[in-house]
C-alpha cells in the first residue's frame, strides 16, 4: 500500500522545457484519502507563460501538420507504450491525488494506452473524398486539415483518459496542443506529461500548462492565436467558455453535467437491475457525468427494487482507494465533500427520506480523508434540487411512475441531456424509449456511465454543445474542411 509519494513540483512544460518555479507561486496538493499526505506542488502560471506557450506551439506547427498521419502515428504509439509500461505508477498516483480506487485506476490509464492506439489508425484513415464534377473533366474532392493550435481543458473526475481522448484526435489530425489540467488532478497530468516527453514528441507539440482557471484558462480562451479550445466541466463554466471563444469566433466543443436516469419496468430482471444501478451510481464516489443519479420505477416494482439497493449500498464498504478491493473511496476535495452533504441536507428539507447511508464517515482511518457513505433517498420531488441539480457524488434518488410514458417524461424533465438507461424486455417500449428519450447516450439493459473508445461520446441540451468526442467522430471537431476543384 503507498504510505508516501514522491513529492512532485515541475507542473508546467512549455516549448520542450519543464518550467522552473523560480518566483512563481505554487499551490500544495495534498490527498482526499489521507489529507497529510502532501503529493505535489502545482506551479501558478502566468498570463505572460501562457503566452510563451502558446508562441511555442504556433511555432511547432507547421513541421508537424506536414508530416505525415503515418508519421504522427507513430509517436502516438511510442506514448501508448510508454503509458503502458508506467502504467502501474501512474495509477497510484492518480489514486493518491484524487482518490479514484486503484482498481479504476488502472482501468483509466489503460483506456488512455487503448486510445492512443485507436487514433494512431487514424494516420491512415480517409480524410476527404471524390466528388463528382458537372462538367466531366474537373477534379473535385475534399480534404482536411488541422485547426491549429487547440487548447484543452480538462477535469478532475479523468484526469488521465480525458485529456488523452482530446489530445490523441488533435494530434493525429495534425494540431498543436496547449493543456490545462484541472487543479485537482495538476500532479498527476504532470506524469503523464513526462512520459508523453519520453515518448519523444516534437519540441513545442505539446504544452502543460498549470494554474487557476481565471488566468491560465482565462488566457487560453482569450488568446486569438488558440483557434480551437475542447473543454470538459460544469455547465456553469462551459458557458463561460463559449462566450468567451464565440466573441472571437474561436472553434469551441464543450461536454458538461448530466443528471443520468436508469428507468426500471414491471418486467425487468431486478435483481440485475440493482447490481448495475448501484454500480453506476457508487463507483467513483459518483464522480461521473454519466453516473446514475435518478432511478425512476414502476410502481408494482417500486418496494422488491428499493429493498435490493437498499441492501447492495449498505453492503459497499468505505475503504482506502489505494486496497485492490476498494469499491467506494473518498471524494476529491473538501468543497466537493461538504458540496455533497449539503446537497443531502437540502433533499431532507425537502422532504426526502434517506433509505440508507446519508452521512460522512470520520471515525477510525477516515478522519483525515473525505469520505461519504453510499446514500439513497426515496420520496424525492421531481422538482426538487436533489432531483433536478447534478451531486457529482455517491447519492441515488427514487422517483415512481405508473408507466413508461411517464417515466421518459420525468427522465426529459431536467436540462441536461447525457445518458439514460432502461432496464425491460419489451423490445416494444426498448424503441419507444430510445426513440423518445432526449440523451446521447443510451443504454438498454446497462449502466449509464461508460462508453467504448471508439464510439462517439457527448450529450443533448446542457450537457453539450452538440458535438461528440471520441471515435471516428472526433475528426469533425479537430480539422476543417478544403473543397478543391482542379480543372485541366
Amino acid at each position: 500500500m503507498l504510505t508516501n509519494v514522491d513529492v512532485i513540483e515541475k507542473t508546467a512544460y512549455i516549448n520542450g522545457c519543464w518550467v522552473e518555479p523560480g518566483s512563481r507561486p505554487s499551490k500544495d496538493h495534498y490527498s482526499p484519502l489521507n489529507t497529510e499526505l502532501l503529493v505535489g506542488r502545482s506551479l501558478q502560471l502566468s498570463k505572460e507563460d501562457v503566452d510563451l506557450a502558446v508562441v511555442s506551439a504556433k511555432r511547432a506547427l507547421p513541421t508537424w501538420s506536414s508530416l505525415s498521419g503515418t508519421q504522427r502515428a507513430a509517436y502516438l504509439f511510442k506514448a501508448a507504450q510508454k503509458i503502458e509500461d508506467h502504467l502501474e505508477e501512474l495509477a497510484q498516483l492518480l489514486t493518491a491525488e484524487m482518490g479514484k480506487p486503484i482498481g479504476e485506476a488502472r482501468g483509466e490509464v489503460n483506456r488512455a494506452v487503448v486510445l492512443f492506439r485507436y487514433y494512431a489508425g487514424e494516420g491512415l484513415r480517409s480524410i476527404g473524398e471524390v466528388l463528382p464534377s458537372t462538367d466531366g473533366v474537373s477534379h473535385l474532392y475534399t480534404t482536411r486539415v488541422p485547426l491549429g493550435v487547440v487548447g484543452l481543458i480538462t477535469p478532475w473526475n479523468f484526469p488521465v483518459a480525458i485529456p488523452v481522448w482530446k489530445m490523441a484526435p488533435a494530434l493525429i489530425f495534425g494540431n498543436t496542443v496547449v493543456w490545462k489540467p484541472a487543479e485537482h488532478s495538476t500532479i498527476t497530468a504532470s506524469k503523464l506529461m513526462q512520459l508523453l516527453e519520453e515518448s519523444g514528441f516534437p519540441q513545442g507539440v505539446i504544452q502543460l500548462v498549470s494554474g487557476s482557471g481565471s488566468v491560465v484558462g482565462q488566457r487560453i480562451l482569450d488568446h486569438p492565436d488558440v483557434t480551437g479550445i475542447s473543454f470538459t466541466g460544469s455547465d456553469a463554466v462551459g458557458k463561460q467558455v463559449s462566450q468567451a471563444a464565440s466573441s472571437r469566433h474561436a472553434k469551441y466543443q464543450l461536454e458538461m453535467g448530466g443528471k443520468n436516469a436508469t428507468i426500471v419496468l414491471a418486467d425487468a430482471d431486478l435483481e440485475k437491475a440493482a447490481d448495475v444501478i448501484i454500480s453506476a451510481a457508487m463507483r467513483s464516489a459518483g464522480q461521473k457525468c454519466t453516473a446514475t443519479s435518478r432511478v425512476i420505477v414502476e410502481k408494482s416494482v417500486k418496494e422488491q427494487l428499493t429493498s435490493l439497493l437498499i441492501e447492495r449500498a449498505n453492503q459497499i464498504k468505505l475503504s482506502n482507494p489505494q486496497e485492490n478491493d476498494c469499491y467506494l473511496g473518498p471524494v476529491v476535495s473538501k468543497r466537493q465533500y461538504d458540496s455533497i452533504l449539503e446537497f443531502i441536507q437540502i433533499g431532507i428539507q425537502e422532504g426526502a427520506q434517506v433509505l440508507a447511508g446519508g452521512k460522512a464517515k470520520m471515525d477510525g482511518e477516515f478522519a483525515k480523508g473525505y469520505y461519504i457513505e453510499p446514500t439513497i433517498l426515496d420520496h424525492v420531488d421531481p422538482q426538487s434540487t436533489l432531483a433536478q441539480e447534478e451531486i457529482f457524488g455517491p447519492v441515488l434518488v427514487i422517483n415512481e411512475v405508473d408507466h413508461i410514458d411517464q417515466a421518459i417524461d420525468m427522465a426529459n424533465s431536467v436540462r441536461y441531456g447525457l445518458a439514460a438507461a432502461i432496464f425491460t424486455q419489451n423490445q416494444k417500449h426498448v424503441h419507444h424509449f430510445v426513440n423518445r428519450i432526449e440523451a446521447g447516450l443510451i443504454k438498454v439493459n446497462g449502466e449509464t456511465a461508460g462508453v467504448e473508445p471508439q464510439a462517439p461520446f457527448g450529450g443533448m441540451k446542457l450537457s453539450s454543445s452538440y458535438s461528440r468526442e471520441q471515435g471516428r467522430a472526433a475528426i469533425e471537431f479537430f480539422t476543417q474542411v478544403k473543397t478543391v476543384v482542379i480543372t485541366p
